[in-house]
């Protein structure tokens, strides 16, 4: 670790603060309502829990500011660190499933939070966001890869082009032992690391000779897929097919089920971006679709989204705190639309016109957080909401 018995601070008091004080039993954490208390001149180190934007009062008058990561710097064992807009979490599980029997563990963004992972494990498979990469400064991974980059957490970091400096970070502390994957648009980002570049599966298939027709997932789930394989082959020079083929997806992923009726309908709730609906529609391209958007979007640009399906045979259902922005949206690219504002309108509106031979998706392309508990929730409600349908 970085520090020696030394106190520390913990801004927050999350999941990830509330480990820290498992660690660290010493530790002061402060929310908001402590700053009153909060010594804004104490040279102690900071650890910031990730949730908590730069903007934030307590940030702007803190020294020191650390994230958890660099705090376990010293200790972390061979690390792989999983980042992109969207994937990360699928792609970090089956790292996990592929490196399971050489003693790998995985938490970070998910999970486990890296103060009760085992130090003495050989090694960290690290879902990393954004917000963690901001405030890491020193702490860096044996294996860095990043999935697709698009635009996401736009109010948080302020920018579009902050949140992909964020994104790009660990490769500014890589050294010439380390290895990259990284989308080929990034190829020229100063590095000592070793960098692979790829603009879709097919360069990574050439790249680490795997044979793409063994895999059995179609996108979004394919990439992820073949960056575990490759992973397991840096490491171990190893491929299992079979292995990797075993994965199970979570739930509220693309995830199809049919109704009473036999129709087809996808939960994707966890689309709570533009690139992971666009990435959703894909497999799905050729149908009749009925499609639910909306939400918090978290002040993204949801242009791209209509561009990519303005050309398609597409219904759109609109809920959400940006019900009227998703509208106005629709009308502008001549794209079929309903406003519904809540999920159970939407789905009654669906139910009507659906066809056998045509999908109902929720891939909402925002976050849950206007109207739901989680995007679990709202994955759940929609589910449930089908399956009640007479």
């Amino acid at each position: 670790m970085i520090i020696n018995n030394e106190k520390i601070r913990i801004l927050g008091k999350g999941i990830t603060a509330l480990a820290l004080k498992d660690k660290f039993p010493n530790a002061t954490l402060y929310d908001d309502n402590d700053f009153s208390e909060y010594d804004i001149s104490s040279n102690e180190y900071t650890v910031v829990s990730p949730g908590i934007p730069p903007y934030n009062n307590m940030i702007m008058n803190s020294k020191n500011l650390i994230s958890d990561y660099d705090l376990f710097s010293s200790i972390m064992p061979f690390s792989i660190w999983i980042s992109g807009t969207n994937g990360k979490t699928t792609t970090t599980q089956m790292c996990q499933h592929l490196l399971t029997e050489y003693g790998s563990i995985y938490g970070g963004n998910i999970g486990v939070p890296l103060s009760h992972l085992d130090e003495n494990a050989p090694i960290w498979i690290l879902e990393t966001s954004s917000f963690t990469l901001h405030y890491t400064n020193k702490t860096k991974p044996n294996i860095y890869i990043l999935l697709p980059i698009s635009e996401d957490h736009i109010t948080w970091h302020g920018s579009f082009e902050e949140y992909k400096n964020a994104k790009l970070k660990p490769l500014s502390l890589m050294n010439e032992n380390d290895i990259a994957i990284v989308p080929s648009e990034f190829k020229d980002f100063k590095t000592n690391a070793h960098v692979i570049t790829y603009k879709n599966s097919d360069d990574l298939c050439k790249h680490f000779k795997i044979d793409k027709s063994k895999i059995k997932f179609k996108e979004p789930f394919l990439l992820d897929a073949i960056l575990a394989i490759a992973v397991r082959k840096i490491i171990f020079d190893e491929i299992d097919y079979e292995l990797i083929n075993q994965f199970i997806i979570d739930k509220h992923k693309v995830e199809e089920f049919k109704d009473s009726k036999n129709r087809l309908w996808i939960d994707d709730s966890k689309a709570t971006n533009v690139d992971a609906t666009i990435n959703a529609i894909v497999p799905y391209s050729e149908k009749d679709i009925h499609i639910i958007l909306g939400g918090d979007d978290k002040g993204a640009n949801l242009v791209p989204l209509f561009e990519n399906i303005k050309d398609l045979h597409i219904n759109v259902y609109a809920i959400g705190s940006n019900t009227e922005k998703i509208v106005k949206y629709c009308q502008e690219f001549k794209i079929n639309v309903v406003s519904c504002t809540y999920l159970s309108v939407a789905v009654e509106k669906i139910d009507l016109v659906l066809k056998e031979n045509s999908v109902a998706m929720l891939s909402p392309a925002a976050a849950s957080l206007d109207q739901f508990k989680s995007y679990a929730h709202r994955g759940n409600e929609f589910k449930n909401l089908v399956h009640s349908l007479s």
